[in-house]
C-alpha cells in the first residue's frame, strides 16, 4: 500500500487512470476531462440510501449501501478491471473525497494495484476551474471577430484555426449558435459546469505571447452564461468586423440554419418570441412563412427588420474600441471563400493597434 500524501488536482497526470465513482448523472452533469465513470452507487440506488438516512438513520442506510457498493465494486472488477496489470495506479474520485471513492481505492489496493484517491473529490476539481478561469481570462490577448447575423463568423474561426491562429470557440463549447434560433437541433447544451471545465482546459491550452481570436458574444450563449471575466475581457479587446453583404450573409443564413426547415411547426412557434418587439401582425408574417418553409424571405425580414438594428445599436454600446475596429470587406460567404477571408482577418488584425 503506498503512503504518499494527499494527491491534488495536479497531480492528475501522474495516474494510469481517473476513475469517477460518483452516479452517472453525476458524471452528465460535469467530470474531470479523460475520466471513466464508474459508479459504486448509482442514481437509483442513492436515491434509496438517502431515503433510507432520512427515515430511519444511518446505520439502515449503511447496512443497504454496502450491499449495493459491494455489488457494484464486484461487477466494475469483473468488467472494466479485469485486465489491468499488477502495477497499474489509478486516481479515484467522488464527489468530496469520501465514502464512495474511499471504498472503491480500499478493495482496488486489497487487490494489489497502487490506488489513490484524489483529496477534495470533484469539488476540489471545480475550484481549480473557477480559479484557473478567473486567473487566465484577464491575461487573453483576444482579438474579437465581429460581424451582423449570417457574417460566417464561427466558420471563418475555424478557417483561421487550420491557419495556426489561436481560435477559442465558445459557440462550439456551447452547442449554441448564440442567437434566439440559434439552437443545435438534436443536441443539448452542456451544463453550465461542463461548459466551465471545457473553458478552462481550453483556456490553459494558449500561448498568451500570441492573440486569442473570439466571436463577439453576448453575456449568454443559450442557457450558458459567460464567466465575467471573459465578458470584461472581450469588451476591452481590439475588434476585426466581417462586413458583409445583405445577399452574402442571407445565401449563408439559408445553408447554415436548414435545418430549421425540418420542422416548420416548430419554427413559426419560435416567431412568437418575436412579438413583443416586432408585434402581431409582422410575426403573423413570418408565421406564414415558416409554415410555407419559405426561408429566404423569411430570413431576409429577420435579418432587416430585428437583427441589424439589434447589432448597429449593440456593438458600439458592448465593444470599448469599437470606433477604431479594422473592417474587412466580403460579398461571398461560401465554404470556398472563407480561406482568404480568413487571411484578410489575419492581416487586419495584425495591423490594428494592440
Amino acid at each position: 500500500m503506498s503512503t504518499r500524501g494527499p494527491v491534488r488536482v495536479a497531480d492528475i497526470g501522474a495516474f494510469d487512470a481517473l476513475i469517477d465513482a460518483r452516479s452517472p448523472s453525476e458524471f452528465t452533469l460535469d467530470h474531470i476531462p479523460g475520466a471513466i465513470n464508474c459508479p459504486v452507487l448509482d442514481d437509483e440506488e442513492r436515491r434509496i440510501v438517502g431515503t433510507l438516512y432520512h427515515q430511519t438513520g444511518a446505520f439502515e442506510a449503511r447496512r443497504i449501501g454496502g450491499a449495493f457498493v459491494a455489488a457494484n465494486l464486484a461487477r466494475h472488477l469483473r468488467e472494466h478491471f479485469a485486465d489491468r496489470p499488477a502495477n497499474w495506479k489509478p486516481l479515484v474520485y467522488c464527489w468530496r473525497g469520501g465514502l464512495r471513492s474511499g471504498s472503491m481505492v480500499a478493495w482496488m489496493r486489497l487487490v494489489g494495484w497502487d490506488a489513490q484517491q484524489l483529496a477534495g473529490g470533484y469539488k476540489s476539481w471545480r475550484r481549480h476551474v473557477i480559479d484557473r478561469i478567473a486567473e487566465r481570462c484577464p491575461q487573453l490577448p483576444l482579438v474579437v471577430v465581429c460581424g451582423a447575423t449570417g457574417s460566417a463568423k464561427t466558420r471563418l474561426l475555424h478557417r483561421m484555426e487550420t491557419l495556426g491562429a489561436q481560435v477559442l470557440d465558445l459557440e462550439g463549447m456551447a452547442r449554441h449558435r448564440g442567437s434566439l434560433l440559434g439552437a443545435w437541433r438534436g443536441v443539448p447544451q452542456p451544463s453550465q459546469k461542463h461548459f466551465e471545465t471545457l473553458l478552462a482546459g481550453r483556456l490553459d491550452g494558449f500561448d498568451l505571447a500570441r492573440p486569442v481570436f473570439v466571436e463577439g458574444e453576448s453575456p449568454r450563449i443559450g442557457r450558458i452564461a459567460l464567466p465575467p471575466e471573459l465578458v470584461e475581457r472581450m469588451r476591452a479587446a481590439p475588434v476585426v468586423e466581417v462586413q458583409a453583404t445583405p445577399e452574402a450573409r442571407l445565401a449563408y443564413l439559408l445553408r447554415d440554419y436548414a435545418d430549421l426547415g425540418e420542422d416548420r411547426e416548430a419554427l413559426a412557434a419560435l416567431m412568437a418570441h418575436f412579438k413583443e418587439a416586432q408585434g402581431k401582425e409582422t410575426v403573423a408574417r413570418w408565421q406564414g412563412w415558416a409554415r410555407a418553409g419559405d426561408m429566404a424571405s423569411l430570413f431576409a425580414e429577420l435579418m432587416a427588420l430585428h437583427y441589424d438594428p439589434h447589432y448597429e445599436r449593440s456593438q458600439s454600446r458592448h465593444f470599448a474600441r469599437w470606433r477604431e475596429r479594422a473592417g474587412v470587406a466580403a460579398d461571398d460567404l461560401s465554404e470556398a471563400a472563407l480561406p482568404a477571408l480568413a487571411r484578410q482577418v489575419l492581416e487586419a488584425a495584425a495591423g490594428s493597434p494592440a
